[in-house]
């Protein structure tokens, strides 16, 4: 059977990309005098996180996206009520996302871009820039660290207990090979041996933002599930980087010593959640039914899966639950993807041949890169997703997504707590956030953004990260909890004034 999909979820039209275009603001400027900082004090304000403060967008760390941080933006409205300055460890101008130490690669994804691709079905796709114009590529050296204190302490990859960890920051080639620095981080820490916190808290702030613990399931999730669950394991120096962090005892432990550590200098402070990954686009943008068939190729892929059939009817009984969860059926018009699942009874002991597959169902999640396979050779004549089950990697299953639930009710259990045991603390429900952008979207003034990849505005072209757009608009919604809570008058920014995604 042949057959080929098109990257339609990569494809898009010139006039999609038109939400560029600047709507009007209607969140009137007001009268200066009345800004207010009520009963916080911005005069040295930190904002310590990972890659969500950072600025990160586009699968990249790059100057752009980090003018943009939320943390900058704050820190712009705050100047207006007597906030202090913002200083950020920023990439070098020119520079597109990749690392190097003394000309040693160590990060080397660049950021994506939108392109015009010559293929008429599909005439704009995003690509990394190496992949297309690999002449634009810069990468930084990060071998001479740069001089701080910084206020923007986000560091892309951080999970909450690498907040603390000693020599998260080291600055050697060896230690950042070796998995026990992280690069971003050596590139602007005080000191080899230091850690995050201690930069952070260092600097006594008046005033912070807390935004961890993403990292803790989501690189699990965008992982495809291939990690580990570590809950119940309360030792993170034996995770690996695509674990899940245990809910019931490191992070509870862990979060409320980097808010102790942030307090300590009678700071006051936003406590952000973490949000369901169900509501970004890395993870709702290809459909598990993305198979188109014609009735002829549909038959054609049922009689190749007939001997597949009968022999996991064979052994385990037709009529079983996994037996009539295992069928390999196709009809015309738009079909699951078939996916591995090791969660299934292993049969390859009957017959090499009874792998352990199945097609999708609405609860697994196909994650975003898997689109480029879809229906593409997977070698021996077979195809991805149709006649060869795509991999663990491709496909959050439904068990690994509950998995990724329930570690993240705990978390955000364990910050909302710490926000209410404090009168200094405030807590913003970002997971609310991205769920209203997932279903309805965000509206400001006569424009709004969207979870919609590539064309909503809201989300970056990693399918993860906000745009700078998405970040003001959760800038916007931090200095709404903070007038509230605080009893402060700070402006708005105008979303439409920053970008969504680039083309080139």
């Amino acid at each position: 059977m042949k057959y080929s999909i098109k990257h339609v979820f990569y494809a898009l039209t010139a006039a999609t990309l038109i939400t560029g275009c600047e709507a009007e603001f209607d969140n009137p400027v007001g009268d200066v005098s009345s800004y207010s900082s009520g009963t916080a004090d911005f005069s040295t304000f930190v904002a310590l996180g990972d890659s969500l403060t950072a600025g990160y967008a586009d699968g990249a760390l790059y100057r752009t996206g980090q003018e943009s941080s939320y943390g900058a933006i704050l820190a712009q409205q705050f100047a207006l009520v007597g906030g202090g300055a913002f200083a950020q460890p920023l990439m070098p101008v020119e520079a597109t996302g990749s690392l190097n130490f003394g000309g040693t690669d160590v990060i080397t994804d660049d950021r994506f871009f939108l392109f015009p691709t010559g293929d008429p079905t599909s005439p704009v796709g995003p690509a990394r820039l190496s992949d297309v114009a690999p002449s634009l590529v810069i990468s930084t050296d990060i071998s001479t660290r740069l001089t701080g204190p910084f206020n923007n302490m986000g560091v892309p990859g951080a999970k909450s207990f690498h907040l603390g960890a000693p020599g998260y920051g080291d600055s050697s080639l060896a230690a950042i090979g070796g998995g026990t620095a992280n690069p971003y981080f050596s590139y602007f820490s005080s000191a080899d041996g230091t850690d995050m916190i201690t930069d952070a808290a260092g600097q006594l702030p008046s005033f912070f933002v807390l935004w961890i613990g993403n990292n803790d399931i989501l690189s699990y999730a965008t992982g495809g599930g291939v990690g580990i669950d570590q809950t119940n394991n309360f030792d993170p120096t034996t995770y690996g980087s695509e674990d899940i962090t245990d809910p019931n005892a490191v992070f509870p432990s862990t979060y409320t010593g980097l808010v102790a550590a942030m307090t300590a200098s009678s700071a006051k402070g936003v406590l952000v959640n973490i949000p369901d990954v169900s509501t970004i686009p890395y993870f709702t943008t290809v459909p598990y039914n993305a198979i188109p068939l014609t009735a002829a190729e549909a038959a054609a892929g049922n009689a190749g899966f007939a001997a597949y059939n009968g022999g996991v009817n064979a052994i385990l009984g037709a009529t079983t639950p996994e037996a009539i969860q295992r069928q390999i059926v196709f009809v015309e018009g738009q079909n699951p993807v078939v996916i591995l699942d090791e969660d299934l009874t292993d049969l390859t002991s009957f017959d090499a041949a009874l792998v352990n597959m199945r097609m999708a169902t609405i609860n697994d999640f196909v994650v975003l890169p898997t689109a480029s396979k879809l229906g593409e050779d997977a070698g021996g004549g077979f195809l991805w997703g149709i006649s060869a089950p795509l991999l663990d990697e491709d496909v959050l299953k439904e068990s690994e997504v509950t998995a990724v639930e329930d570690a993240r009710t705990l978390y955000n259990a364990t910050i909302l707590a710490a926000a209410d045991a404090s009168a200094d603390l405030l807590h913003f429900d970002a997971s609310a956030m991205m769920a209203e952008l997932s279903t309805s979207g965000i509206f400001y003034g006569t424009g709004g953004i969207t979870a919609t990849f590539a064309t909503g505005g809201g989300f970056s072209l990693d399918g993860v990260h906000p745009t700078a757009r998405g970040y003001a608009v959760i800038s916007n919604a931090i200095i709404d909890e903070i007038n509230t809570g605080f009893s402060a008058n700070i402006p708005h920014v105008d979303p439409g004034t920053y970008t969504t995604v680039f083309y080139q």
